[in-house]
């Protein structure tokens, strides 16, 4: 992020086309979604906000997960010309709203009800200071767990709903010949499983307390260290080969019926479906052990920076109510494999696991259930994560650290900024 001396007074903007007395708005974006389903359902929103009477112009930036497209959006807003819009997520949003680069979308907001349309926790991450900068696409649940039924049923056992059970269920497996949990040993992949594990143990308010506050009793009490016991079980149903592979070759490992499950977030149902399988009857999505009262959520998001044109602004506009419209809603998250952000939404379309989700999506949100995904980006500071992913992953791969250490350097490295 930049520091505070390279805030700009005037932000360079693309100008729009003219034709005759009217403009029509040029709207670039900037965004890393460049294959398949993603790339079909930018197509789709490209020509939506044409049909607005706006010119889409395509800023696609691939690879990294996103980080090359924020390298270059960085030297762009340092060069004074920033996108219209960027896909950006979580408190990242804060960040780029402390520099003062960030548009007021209120009025729009406004107009289309979005307070009304979106839960109160997904709402106050698309704000900065109270003021709507940012237009939410979608929502992925990242405490799933993926299991294959055939694998159970051949090793006497049911789909654990509990961590207890989950222990019984995977000694059982391993006995009859099968690896009991794919995962793939990256730091991200550990750190998933990790915050499900919090999640599960001390349950949505002590996850809030501890992974999003960072508060440090939280951090350092009896249910971390709980926790850490808990996640450290984990490691000895993993295979050896586990180190270093992505995470759809593990998803691959529960399809195959190599391993029984695996836990991971929704993205990983798109893999089950290209193979031809079926939700509920070829592989089961259940909620992790423990999770089902709560829903770990990673929302993709757009930003809106400021701009000087008002043609552009009204582009800008058009753009972000095209991104909540239910139109784009459902069809993007049709190809993503997530569900729409937008509450009320009419489902028919959507597989039992969206379905699922989607209830407990709501549910959650008037529960109090619902909580940002810290392995995912949405509930810290990028620097403070990823000090903690790395005491997760220390543990997890046995550097000789206890349960109770554990939690200690946990709480330690939240501190970081």
């Amino acid at each position: 992020m930049m520091r505070s001396s390279m805030r700009l007074s005037v932000l360079a903007v693309a100008v729009g086309l003219a034709c005759g007395a009217a403009q029509a708005a040029e709207v670039e974006v900037l965004h890393w979604w460049t294959s398949g389903g993603e790339a079909k359902s930018v197509a789709e929103l490209k020509k939506m906000l044409e049909a607005k009477g706006d010119t889409w112009k395509d800023f696609a930036v691939a690879g990294g997960a996103g980080e090359n497209a924020m390298t270059v959006l960085k030297s762009r807003v340092v060069s004074g010309n920033p996108p219209v819009a960027a896909q950006i997520k979580g408190p990242s949003i804060q960040e780029w709203g402390a520099e003062g680069v960030l548009a007021n979308i209120d009025a729009t907001a406004s107009a289309e009800k979005w307070d009304q349309l979106l839960p109160p926790g997904v709402a106050t991450i698309m704000k900065y200071k109270g003021h709507y900068v940012a237009a939410p696409v979608n929502v992925h649940r990242v405490n799933w767990m993926w299991a294959n039924p055939e694998v159970f049923k051949k090793a006497g056992v049911a789909i654990p709903k509990t961590w207890d059970e989950f222990e019984k269920a995977a000694d059982k497996i391993q006995k009859a010949g099968f690896i009991a949990v794919a995962h793939g040993g990256q730091p991200w992949q550990d750190f998933t499983i990790f915050e499900t594990v919090v999640l599960g143990v001390g349950g949505p308010a002590f996850y809030k307390k501890s992974l999003v506050d960072l508060d440090q009793a939280s951090l350092n009490s009896p249910t971390m260290v709980k926790a850490f016991e808990t996640f450290g079980k984990i490691h000895k149903y993993v295979d050896k080969d586990s180190p270093n592979r992505d995470w759809n070759l593990a998803t691959a490992m529960v399809i195959n019926g190599k391993a029984a499950m695996q836990f991971m977030g929704d993205w990983a149902k798109g893999e089950f479906t290209a193979a031809g399988k079926v939700p509920g009857k070829d592989f089961i999505c259940a909620p992790a052990p423990g999770t089902d009262k709560g829903y770990t959520f990673n929302v993709d998001s757009f930003v809106m920076f400021k701009q000087s044109n008002p043609e552009v602004a009204k582009g800008q506009a058009d753009l972000a109510a095209a991104i909540m419209s239910p139109e784009f809603q459902e069809v993007f998250n049709l190809n993503k494999g997530s569900i729409p952000v937008r509450l009320g939404m009419k489902m028919d379309k959507f597989d039992d696991c969206a379905k699922r989700s989607s209830n407990d999506f709501v549910a959650t949100s008037k529960s109090g259930g619902l909580v940002p995904s810290i392995a995912h980006g949405m509930a810290v500071p990028s620097a403070t994560a990823g000090a903690m992913q790395d005491v997760v992953t220390q543990f997890f791969n046995g550097t000789g650290m206890s349960p109770k250490q554990a939690a200690e350097k946990l709480a330690s490295a939240a501190k970081t900024k």
